[in-house]
């Protein structure tokens, strides 16, 4: 679902809407079936708290574009802990390459860099 290009921007926009007020957001890249993303949050409750809220607010968007009802998202997500800048670069270099990684091409796919 996450391929068709209007269904991915919701994704994208919500993702980028409270960038730099309650989080900074890195890195993301919306596949066909899932999404990565690096982004830092002032506590662990915020990151939490927004997670669930990015999922709450993109599935009845995605519900309502594609005339769709139920669950769009898995119920867990997986989060971890950045300890150094090294492992913020990896995780970075991981994010860049996973379309590439799945043969993805341009259009297939949408990411972010803050650079």
């Amino acid at each position: 679902m996450l391929r068709h290009p209007q269904v991915a921007a919701i994704v994208a926009e919500s993702l980028r809407h409270f960038d730099g007020d309650r989080y900074c957001l890195s890195d993301y890249v919306v596949m066909p079936n899932h999404v990565h993303l690096l982004a830092a949050f002032p506590t662990e409750e915020a990151m939490l708290a927004r997670c669930e809220s990015w999922k709450h607010f993109t599935a009845r968007e995605i519900n309502r574009a594609t005339a769709r009802k139920g669950r769009f998202w898995q119920q867990d997500a997986f989060d971890h802990l950045v300890r150094s800048p090294e492992e913020c670069e990896r995780l970075r270099c991981y994010i860049a390459e996973n379309p590439v990684r799945a043969r993805l091409k341009p259009g297939e796919y949408l990411q972010y860099s803050a650079g």
